[in-house]
């Protein structure tokens, strides 16, 4: 019993430690050294972790990692690796990130296009038995981009697929093409965010900062040049919020604008003032002092304004605490 006691009270957080100690040293060697295997790998074994995926490809994009959108013709049901002229691995994303898109449907996708390239959007959809909500989804997405060329062209596309009936299976349905013109900047982004979760394109905030300026809100990266203590007013998209119980009523949060992210500080008075625009919103404007220790920034939040209106219809999902 002793010797249990002993090992309970010390060697069990020691070997803990240890352990833990290994796995960050190999995780940060893997993403150092090989940041495309290191993120496809992080994105095939989600939901895990505490970044969501969005996250974790930004930050690939950011470490020079090149990340290739979802591609009816290309993609597998996983991310994976590609080999680029270069000598480095890009990295492209898998049809599992397609929201609504059933997982039996893309398993049926890649056997398919395994057999036979997909020429139309309708060999695809009848070769691969796709139904009308599976090819809704794969629209939604953009995932069919190179065979319809953009979102607005696919889902015209979808309309007029019909699997026939008897002795007509195999008869052509190919219709004379038509080309739509493609959906504006922000509609593509909103339309990223509520079918995938992530864009890689223009961030949402690139381009609400004409608007943003004229309320005197300034980009993550401008904050970085200001000096310690400086009051500013910051906005950014709400990923992460936490809510520790060891930090007596204070709630961290954390913001992402289209130059990078902010942490928030929200002391419990300004929590309890500011609870609708901290907790039930998607984007924020925070109007609060600097904070930098040993190179760690913070911005302590002395008002929290909901700036959700802005997004109009995009819908951004952030992790909160539980």
């Amino acid at each position: 019993f002793k010797q249990i006691k002993g090992f309970g009270a010390y060697g069990f957080p020691e070997s803990h430690a240890a352990s833990f100690a290994l796995l960050v040293y190999a995780s940060c060697w893997l993403k150092c050294h090989y940041p495309a295997a290191f993120t496809c790998a992080l994105l095939n074994s989600q939901p895990m972790g505490f970044y969501p995926p969005s996250d974790l490809v930004r930050d690939a994009r950011e470490h020079g990692v090149e990340v290739q959108p979802i591609d009816v013709t290309i993609s597998q049901q996983d991310h994976t690796l590609e080999a680029q002229a270069n000598g480095t691995a890009a990295l492209r994303l898998g049809l599992r990130l397609v929201q609504g898109l059933s997982s039996a449907a893309a398993e049926r996708l890649v056997a398919a296009r395994a057999e036979r390239c997909f020429d139309s959007v309708a060999d695809l959809c009848l070769r691969a038995d796709i139904n009308k909500h599976d090819q809704q989804a794969l629209a939604d997405a953009n995932a069919l981009r190179a065979l319809a060329n953009n979102r607005h062209t696919a889902v015209w596309e979808i309309l007029g697929v019909e699997k026939l009936p008897g002795l007509l299976r195999e008869a052509s349905q190919a219709e004379l093409p038509l080309e739509l013109d493609a959906p504006a900047e922000g509609q593509d982004i909103a339309a990223d965010y509520r079918s995938t979760g992530l864009t890689l394109g223009r961030h949402p905030l690139a381009l609400l900062r004409p608007q943003l300026r004229r309320q005197r809100v300034i980009s993550a990266a401008e904050w970085e040049q200001r000096s310690d203590s400086a009051h500013v007013r910051l906005a950014g998209l709400v990923t992460v919020r936490q809510r520790p119980g060891s930090a007596k009523g204070v709630m961290f949060m954390t913001l992402e604008d289209e130059t990078g992210r902010i942490n928030v500080v929200c002391w419990a008075d300004i929590l309890e003032r500011y609870r609708k625009a901290i907790l039930g919103t998607r984007l924020v404007i925070v109007a609060g002092d600097t904070q930098r220790v040993d190179g760690v920034s913070h911005l302590v939040a002395k008002k929290v304004e909901d700036a959700s209106h802005l997004l109009g219809n995009l819908d951004v999902k952030g992790r909160n605490f539980h």
